[in-house]
């Protein structure tokens, strides 16, 4: 069974959640969440035991209690919800083969170009060639 451990001080590491809880059984896996840029822990964190026995027992016994200085809140853990991928900036964000299929400048818009430059004199070639290329 997965627990949800919140309210823990900032100092508490993941040994010290394995420790807390291996004395009411085996402790699979015990993980304090830490923030992906300062590293600093988020003051909750999740510990995995086998046993649903013995993890509803150590939710009965440590729930309410202090540790570290601090009542943490012991409960187990609900499963991750599902949420809507974030926008960015009010709009969907394109692939790079979305990006490529939108050409920055049309086909008449070239056109128009070309034709500007051959009667300014400025391009030797006419126009007819670069339409059929």
């Amino acid at each position: 069974m997965n627990i949800f451990i919140s309210n823990l001080s900032y100092e508490v590491a993941d040994g010290d959640l394995r420790h807390l809880f291996e004395e009411f059984g085996e402790v699979s896996s015990a993980k304090v969440m830490t923030d992906r840029f300062s590293g600093r822990s988020k003051g909750f964190g999740f510990v995995e035991m086998p046993d649903n026995e013995a993890s509803l027992k150590a939710i009965a016994k440590l729930n309410q209690v202090e540790y570290d200085g601090k009542v943490i809140a012991v409960a187990e853990a609900r499963p991750r919800e599902e949420r809507p991928k974030r926008r960015e900036c009010g709009r969907q964000r394109q692939t790079f083969k979305q990006q490529l299929r939108r050409p920055s400048t049309s086909k008449y818009q070239t056109l128009v170009i070309l034709s500007l430059l051959c009667k300014m004199k400025r391009l030797a070639y006419p126009v007819s060639l670069f339409i059929f290329a």
